[in-house]
């Protein structure tokens, strides 16, 4: 017997199915199967209708390099990082990577060269390039860079469309300063042998340069590195007559094969010390009288590095990284946060972090260096606590040729120079003195306008820039206090002072502006202060040891008027916080709106399954006559 298809018979079929029969089980099963199919099975079915393959192999670089930075990606909304693609994109920080500890720095890019100490950061170049890298001529791939300011870490990042990648870590080690550490790991993800070029430490520009080589040996390796050394010269400062002079410079650097082989789905890892040392400024017949000297300690100092880091079969290389990291740690002991504003072209924590690291990596970390005595360390520590007079001028925030755009490294230079000018000319020569330490504590002092003067340290802002929420971490108010000081935004638009001691030595007490309220001793749990505006203007916060000199100032701060700060205008908030004048609608609004979407979801739901999937005798006598 033949049937012969008929498609009416199909259509009455199904309709006889889901006419007067459909419960609203079946309902919501047939449902939950469609979902299920578009979720699942819908991308690959259109996929195969359309004649589209899977992505293309341009894409796994996309994918190699999202995989690699996915760590990072939650430290770099709280600014403690910034990741920067080369090109880099849209909406990222643009600051180049930097590595530097006072002694030298560098740039973190294929052709940098090493920087050294001239005037008052790392501003005199040396054409050595220590970078060791995959060359990356004629081949597809991405390349990106990750800061982690905690650390004093660079990391660099490519993916090659051939089937492999390569991870950098860079640092320019704190307790050993001579010391420039690279570490790479190159994977091949393929099932064969890879054979690639490197790009290794080079010469370039520096006619007085020589090269030789020597062999170290360590447990049963030896190592062959090559010892560079020259001249550079220093320039005169503008309008001094004094002759030009000269630094005997000597680098030693691991020799390299230009070509390495990567093993099947293996891992190669390279871990790579470079050394620098220099003389200090000398005329230029004389600095054959240098050059011996320091190149005996470089070569020294690479001897030490090697037994400090370890290397061999029973080494620990991860303490020597730990060394290096724990000092960036302690650096940022004392810090500031700002909240973050939505406005255009407003400073925020990205900015205000990837500076205070750039001008920090120009700094010595004296305190922590092995080769610094104990002499030495106490006249640091003195400095540290003697700050009479920083910070002495505006609070640098406002300051617009402080937060210049550090998308290349002679942007970055000139920002650095201008910071260490003005901390210095505004009274905090002592802190700079001290090194890192000192520097992060002018830096944060100066952020908020506080000012050691006499016996006590004052907040000296004017009440309309307190728009945002500040937090002052750790201030240094000698040898055993430091304090913690915050200015909060609250719901009616007023900022409030919170006060509380991190940690003491003595009894310290503060007082609002004016001080005609008497003294409020601090304690380790935030006290609350108000802001007040006087006439004229004065500082809105003191804090002293001195019970009795505060009361002093009662009478030496001399104002006609003394009244509570203004609240900011609704616009001025809303601008920070939404990034508009109108400001956020309240959350009740949504949750109310949200609400009313849903119900009349549910109701016109509701009326098409009743609609469609009653019974017809219901249906009938709904509608019939009486």
């Amino acid at each position: 017997m033949n049937y012969k298809f008929d498609t009416s018979d199909l259509t009455r079929r199904l309709k006889r199915t889901f006419d007067g029969n459909l419960s609203y089980r079946k309902l919501f099963l047939l449902l939950f199967v469609l979902a299920v199919f578009l979720l699942y099975i819908g991308p690959s079915f259109l996929r195969w209708l359309f004649g589209q393959s899977e992505p293309a192999k341009g894409d796994q670089t996309m994918r190699c390099m999202d995989d690699r930075l996915t760590p990072f990606y939650l430290q770099n909304l709280e600014y403690n990082v910034n990741i920067r693609h080369q090109p880099p994109i849209e909406h990222e920080h643009d600051a180049v990577p930097y590595v530097g500890n006072g002694w030298f720095g560098l740039e973190v890019q294929t052709d940098a060269h090493l920087n050294i100490f001239r005037g008052r950061a790392l501003l005199q170049p040396v054409h050595f390039h220590p970078i060791v890298s995959v060359a990356s001529s004629g081949q597809t791939f991405r390349e990106a860079t990750v800061v982690e300011y905690l650390n004093g870490i660079v990391h660099r990042f490519q993916c090659f469309a051939e089937g492999y990648y390569a991870s950098y870590q860079y640092y320019a080690h704190r307790t050993l300063p001579s010391v420039f550490v690279q570490e790479l790991q190159l994977t091949n993800t393929k099932n064969q042998l890879v054979d690639i070029d490197l790009v290794v430490p080079r010469i370039s520009d520096w006619p007085t340069a020589t090269v030789k080589n020597i062999k170290l040996q360590h447990g049963s390796t030896i190592l062959e590195y090559q010892v560079i050394s020259g001249t550079v010269e220093v320039p005169p400062t503008p309008g001094s007559t004094e002759q030009s002079k000269v630094r005997a410079v000597s680098i030693v650097a691991r020799k390299l094969p230009r070509v390495i082989t990567l093993k099947k789905r293996g891992t190669t890892k390279l871990e790579l010390l470079l050394t620098i040392n220099y003389s200090d400024p000398v005329l230029h017949d004389q600095h054959q009288l240098h050059k011996d000297a320091v190149e005996k300690q470089a070569i020294d100092a690479m001897n030490k590095a090697l037994v400090a880091a370890e290397y061999g079969e029973h080494g620990s290389y991860n303490s020597f990284k730990r060394d290096h990291v724990r000092v960036w740690n302690a650096l940022w002991e004392t810090g500031f946060h700002i909240s973050t504003s939505k406005a255009e072209n407003t400073l925020n924590g990205n900015n205000i972090n990837a500076t205070m690291y750039a001008v920090v990596s120009n700094a010595r970390a004296f305190e922590f260096e092995q080769s610094v005595t104990g002499a030495r360390k106490e006249e640091i520590a003195r400095s540290l606590t003697y700050a009479e007079g920083c910070y002495d001028s505006y609070h640098t925030l406002q300051a617009e040729n402080l937060w210049r755009k550090m998308g290349s490294f002679e942007e970055q230079n000139a920002v650095v120079a201008s910071w260490m000018l003005t901390l210095e000319k505004q009274g905090c020569h002592n802190l700079i003195k001290a090194g890192a330490s000192g520097i992060v504590q002018a830096m944060v002092l100066s952020f908020g306008g506080f000012r050691f003067s006499n016996q006590h340290l004052e907040l000296n802002i004017h009440p309309k820039y307190l728009h945002r929420d500040y937090d002052f971490r750790r201030l240094n108010y000698g040898n055993m206090t430091h304090l913690n000081i915050s200015i909060a935004v609250r719901d009616d638009n007023k900022a409030v002072l919170y006060v509380a001691l991190d940690r003491s030595d003595r009894n310290y007490y503060a007082c609002d502006a004016g001080c005609l309220d008497a003294p409020i001793q601090l304690r380790q749990s935030k006290l609350t202060f108000p802001v007040k505006l006087t006439e004229p203007v004065t500082s809105i916060l003191y804090i002293t040891s001195d019970r009795k000199h505060m009361e002093d100032l009662r009478h030496a701060i001399h104002v006609k008027e003394v009244v509570e700060a203004p609240a900011h205008e609704h616009h001025v908030i809303a601008l920070h916080r939404h990034g508009h004048h109108l400001g956020g609608l309240p959350t009740l609004f949504w949750v109310s709106i949200f609400v009313i979407i849903i119900v009349f979801h549910v109701f016109l739901c509701k009326l098409i399954v009743k609609e469609y999937c009653e019974p017809p005798d219901k249906m009938r006598y709904r509608y019939s006559k009486p």
